[in-house]
């Protein structure tokens, strides 16, 4: 059953529904390039920033460490020198020509500090110059790792700009507010990457299901003040809809409207698409879609004609596709 969050009971406006599986613009070949882009580009994305992270780090760490190997290199050069002062009198001869058996004793002490000085600080400069090599060696293949990712961020880029030729894909002006509110940010893996998740949350705006994410990103969208209208698990068709990783935004109160919005509607879908737009990271966002325009990571605001319709050309709700 659909309900409105927050909308009123009566309706106000000629509204359908749900748009039916094939309204949402495109093809079931565009929807999966899109997905498969953004995704690719999300995930490679956020493995690079987390392999910036570990590389700053381990630069820190090596700070430390050759600080620490530089000191201990002097103190056996000390050790060293203190050895080489003494020449040819070998620990035998000091110890032949005490005076007297206090003398011998506390000569014998002294000589077998020194030996264990001297021992403990050329173990620790060995040590040190191990781990100023495994940190060298662990920066430069994070800096490989990031060459890497460099590039697979831009053939994602690539991608999803070929699989929008198809339907417009030039630079637009998109849906930019610097005023959106900041939303909660979903819970990440410990790397920084995003959970794996499935479609195992009652969807409140229908009889289906949803993940984790996409819940939590239109409630936070609902306590930024968004309380329109809303549908998100579908069973048919192709995209996010079906695995419960799609909301569709009515731009009116009480359900999707069969024209294009305008006036206070299309405030509010413009409202709407750039608070996701401006919380895309937070929130684990895909891809938003809105008024003959969407907004992917990789690419920014592009056009993007649908079949014609207010519901394929997205000018009567806004799609919001999660990871």
């Amino acid at each position: 059953m659909l309900f409105s969050l927050g909308a009123p009971a009566t309706p106000a406006v000629a509204a359908v529904p749900n748009p039916s599986p094939g309204d949402e613009g495109g093809t079931k070949k565009l929807r999966d390039a899109l997905e498969a882009a953004s995704k690719g580009y999300i995930e490679a994305k956020d493995k690079l920033e987390n392999s910036q992270k570990q590389q700053a780090a381990l630069t820190e760490a090596l700070k430390r460490i050759e600080a620490n190997l530089a000191s201990l290199t002097v103190e056996v050069g000390e050790v060293a020198e203190q050895s080489y002062r003494m020449g040819r009198l070998t620990p035998t001869m000091l110890l032949l020509n005490s005076a007297s058996p206090d003398e011998f004793l506390e000569r014998a002490a002294t000589l077998d500090l020194m030996a264990q000085r001297g021992d403990r600080k050329l173990r620790a400069l060995i040590e040190a110059q191990d781990q100023s090599a495994r940190a060298k060696a662990a920066i430069d293949a994070e800096v490989a790792a990031q060459a890497k990712l460099v590039a697979i961020i831009a053939k994602q880029k690539k991608d999803a700009e070929r699989a929008l030729a198809s339907v417009g894909g030039g630079s637009s002006g998109g849906y930019i507010n610097a005023n959106s509110p900041l939303a909660k940010p979903a819970p990440r893996n410990s790397d920084g990457s995003w959970p794996k998740e499935s479609c195992t949350i009652n969807d409140p705006t229908t009889s289906g299901c949803i993940t984790p994410r996409t819940l939590h990103a239109m409630n936070q969208a609902k306590a930024a003040g968004f309380t329109w209208y809303v549908s998100c698990y579908r069973s048919g068709g192709g995209g996010e809809h079906p695995k419960g990783r799609a909301c569709d935004f009515a731009s009116a109160k009480s359900g999707f409207k069969n024209s294009s919005a305008t006036g206070a509607e299309r405030t509010y879908g413009n409202n709407l698409a750039a608070y996701y737009v401006k919380n895309a990271s937070r929130l684990g966002v895909l891809y938003v879609i809105w008024y003959r325009q969407i907004w992917m990571p990789s690419t920014g605001w592009r056009a993007y004609n649908g079949n014609g319709t207010p519901a394929g050309d997205h000018t009567n709700h806004v799609h919001l596709s999660m990871i």
